[in-house]
Formats: C-alpha cells, structure tokens, sequence
C-alpha cells in the first residue's frame, strides 16, 4: 500500500489512506487525508465502494474482497499481473457466473492506470469533485 500511496504522490496525487483502525499510526507518510474508520476489515467495503475503478495488485484475502465488493457493484476492475496473489488469480476472469464486470490484466503499473482512468464511468468526474470538497475543508 505505501508504494502505491508513494507511486501516487510522486505523479502529483492527493493521496487518501482509508485505514481500518482508529490509531492514525496505521497510516503511511504519503497520505494527504486518512480517514481512520474504526471499523476493522469492513474497511474493505468504505475503500471499494468509494472507488470509481479498482486496481489489483499481489493481495491476498482483503484484497480479493474488495476486488469482489468492486465486481458486486459493477465497477472496472483492472489486475496487475506479475504481483502475485489475488491480482494474478483474478486477471482476465469474470469473479463469478453472472459475468458482471470482466477483471483486466496489465503487465505494467502504468497500463493499469491507463485502463483504470478510461474504464472509470465518470472520469475524472470523481476526482474533480474530491478535489473540490477537499479545497473547502
């Protein structure tokens, strides 16, 4: 998570870190906002409900949950292959029989983004919004 967070801030990103505890050391350094649930692994639903796409990368149970609420509420869904875990299992599959939302595979963190940014249903739309709620806090 911190490398994405980093990966993230490097490109000139506002970086939000939805953590499952209270405790704010849960957080890494690179994040702009943490929203400290309280609320443990049920997190999992807070960060893959507030995504308009989803990236997968190496993972293990929590991230196959989230990629699963991701796939349960229609949302792209793009995996990072050659990371292991969830990510390498999930790639190019629908996640179950009623074929919601086809899982896509990219071989780089920047195909990923690409795929994510041009399957996201609203854009950029999502972004623009939290960047200018954030400018009013």
């Amino acid at each position: 998570m911190e490398a994405a967070c980093r990966g993230a801030k490097e490109k000139g990103g506002m970086v939000v870190g939805i953590i499952p505890h209270e405790d704010m050391s849960y957080a890494n350094g690179f994040c702009d906002i943490v929203i400290p649930t309280g609320i443990g692994f049920a997190r999992n639903f807070v960060t893959a409900y507030s995504a308009d796409t989803c990236i997968v990368v190496g993972g293990g149970a929590g991230t196959y949950i989230e990629a699963c609420v991701a796939y349960q509420k229609g949302k792209p869904i793009v995996a990072l292959t050659g990371t292991g875990g969830t990510a390498d299992k999930i790639a190019d599959t629908f996640l179950d029989d009623r074929k919601t939302v086809k899982v896509m595979a990219a071989s780089s963190p920047g195909e990923a983004v690409e795929k994510a940014l041009e399957s996201a249903s609203n854009g950029k739309k999502g972004l623009k919004y939290f960047q200018s709620v954030a400018r009013m806090i």
